[in-house]
């Protein structure tokens, strides 16, 4: 039997983005519609909007930065303290084409074959509405 080790069917690690602030970073070759954080199945918890407007100026912040936004609800891990890698994918630079997609599931999978050492980008249009 083979033993599972914790880097097994690990593709991306976060690192300093020339993007945005904290990306992800592929750290081995990824095949085209290749499932990149496998693991990463925790359910959304679905917050109405009018009662993150209601929170503190840095909470709500919170919420726009690393959530998912759909008729009117933010979609988010249970606690923001279980952020996972997938939460820090930023959107492509201007003019190039994103690397990976998101399903209607939120799991996301290489658009393309990608290269050890590129940054994991995805258009949050595909799966989010944008923040108002």
């Amino acid at each position: 039997m083979t033993k599972v080790l914790p880097h097994d069917e690990v593709y991306a690690r976060l690192f300093a983005s020339s993007i945005h602030g904290v990306g992800v970073v592929a750290i081995r070759d990824i095949k085209e519609n290749t499932l990149i954080f496998q693991d990463d199945q925790d359910e959304l918890i679905w917050v109405d909007k009018n009662q993150v407007e209601k929170l503190e100026p840095e909470i709500i912040q919170l919420y726009k930065d690393f959530a998912v936004i759909k008729e009117g609800k933010y979609g988010c891990p249970k606690n923001f303290n279980l952020l996972t890698p997938a939460w820090y994918l930023n959107e492509p630079k201007l003019g190039e084409e994103p690397n990976v997609k998101a399903n209607d599931n939120y799991e996301f999978f290489a658009c393309r074959d990608i290269k050890i050492g590129e940054e994991l980008t995805v258009r949050y249009c595909t799966y989010s509405e944008l923040p108002s």
